[in-house]
């Protein structure tokens, strides 16, 4: 098993360590320090160059601020390099952009946490990056993991050597920086937001880790469904991706080896199946294809589940959905539709809920979301259940498509603009709120239409207490 994780000869990597130019504080350097082969896959396959990252195109293009810092000082324009504060979710290449960034000429990299760190470190790193830029004539690249943890006096202990440009600082937050860094220092540093990866961004990350001298170097190969798995579950995030490959492939190793004590050795590429991704990360692939049948079957019965009211299905095909990397809001739109179509009046405030977890889906995002999500279905589908809305709709516009409905009563018809009152517009109309309990006896639909009705209210929740009352309703209206 050493030899499938172990690297190719003369392949370095942007990770190791090295004495500093000043001779004090050592810092990780990204240029030219080979990694170990018992690095982690995710750290042998970290890009050396821009054209190697995955994803993120937006912010690569020729003569971007990005190309421009990775090229160097010289590139960067007469006052020198910029900071930077890269923000996304984990997993899209904050610290691989830094990396990168550092391996410019003239460039040493040091890497502080907020977790860790305090203004003291902070201190120190400057008046070093001082002193190899006086002397050495070198730049310090400070990468900043999680700078949204730091306190608004650690920030700020920033400043000094962002604004003098000792330092390129490159600072990764998942928050959003508006609320999270203080305004001098998102002032002085570029702000470049990181999309989430998609999913032809890793799998054609994993297919290269597979092949790259410094990945698995074409001891395995990855099966289809195997490969989609490990895309599904990484979930936009690059390294996890990379982490559960390299699990798959220990697996798949390991089932190889126990086969190669019977049978003999083999130089062949080992297989990593959908059962190693299933065993190396202990979640079961689920069947489902986002475009296909699976879609759609799986929404049905969702759906039907929820109309027929059995909340432990609709809960289960809503996991199932979600799980399988579903797009959350296609499943919020569906719960509100089912909402209008079958809950209906017989509970009002189901609309109200499937139209606030839609919402509140798009506010926080996932994985919080699958909660919103469940209180949803759980109240669709325990709820009193009507279509009578959608049935009335549905008459309502089979009517007009029949060409029914001509015209409008002349004394619905506007009367505001001059003229009108000798057309008869507005003649004889009752104002409801004059009559008893705001209700007047007139004729409201065209004249073919009197006395058709669209709504029939079931006897199911909310519905049987709005029947009584469209009853007395429609003979007032209608004066029977």
């Amino acid at each position: 098993m050493d030899d499938l994780f172990g690297q190719g000869p003369g392949n370095d990597d942007d990770e190791g360590t090295e004495p500093s130019p000043a001779g004090g504080t050592a810092g990780r350097s990204a240029s030219g320090a080979k990694a170990s082969p018992r690095s982690p896959l995710a750290v042998r396959m970290r890009p050396r160059t821009l054209d190697d990252v995955v994803g993120q195109q937006h912010l690569l293009g020729k003569g971007s601020p990005l190309r421009q810092l990775a090229a160097g000082a010289n590139a960067a324009g007469p006052a020198g390099p910029s900071s930077l504060i890269l923000w996304g979710p984990p997993g899209t290449g904050k610290t691989t952009l830094a990396h990168v960034i550092a391996r410019g000429p003239g460039r040493k990299f040091v890497e502080l946490s907020a977790v860790t760190a305090g203004i003291k470190d902070v201190r120190r790193v400057m008046d070093d990056a001082l002193t190899a830029r006086d002397l050495y004539k070198t730049t310090t690249v400070l990468f900043l993991d999680e700078i949204h943890r730091f306190n608004k006096a650690q920030q700020d202990a920033l400043l000094p050597g962002v604004e003098n440009r000792w330092v390129v600082l490159v600072a990764a937050t998942t928050e959003n920086p508006s609320f999270s860094v203080v305004s001098p220092l998102l002032s002085r540093s570029l702000l470049l937001t990181l999309k989430p990866l998609t999913d032809d961004d890793i799998e054609g990350l994993l297919l290269r880790a597979v092949t790259d001298v410094r990945g698995l170097n074409g001891k395995v190969e990855l099966s289809a469904e195997a490969l989609a798995h490990l895309v599904r579950l990484s979930g936009g995030d690059a390294r996890r991706a990379l982490t559960a490959l390299e699990a798959a492939a220990g697996v798949a190793f390991g089932d190889a080896d126990d086969v190669d004590g019977a049978a003999g050795e083999t130089n062949a590429p080992i297989m990593v199946e959908l059962k190693h991704t299933e065993r190396a990360l202990d979640v079961a692939a689920v069947r489902y294809d986002r475009v296909g049948d699976q879609h759609y079957d799986v929404a049905s019965a969702f759906i039907k589940s929820i109309r027929g009211s059995d909340v432990d299905a609709a809960l289960h095909y809503l996991a199932r959905m979600l799980e399988a990397g579903e797009d959350p809001r296609f499943v919020a739109r569906r719960i509100v539709i089912s909402a209008a179509e079958d809950v209906g009046m017989a509970d009002p405030t189901a609309l109200q809920t499937a139209v606030a977890a839609a919402q509140a889906v798009q506010l926080i995002g996932m994985p919080e979301g699958r909660l919103v999500l469940a209180e949803a279905v759980v109240h669709l589908a325990t709820a009193p259940k009507s279509n009578a809305a959608y049935l009335g709709i549905n008459k309502a516009v089979a009517d007009v498509r029949a060409g029914l409905g001509n015209g409008i009563p002349p004394h619905l018809r506007d009367a505001h603009y001059p003229g009108s009152k000798q057309l008869g517009h507005g003649l004889g109309y009752k104002y409801a709120h004059d009559a008893p309990h705001s209700v007047a006896t007139q004729q409201y639909p065209p004249d073919d239409l009197v006395g058709r009705n669209y709504y029939e209210p079931t006897a199911n929740g909310a519905e049987r207490d709005i029947a009584v009352r469209l009853e007395r309703l429609r003979k007032i209206i209608r004066g029977d």
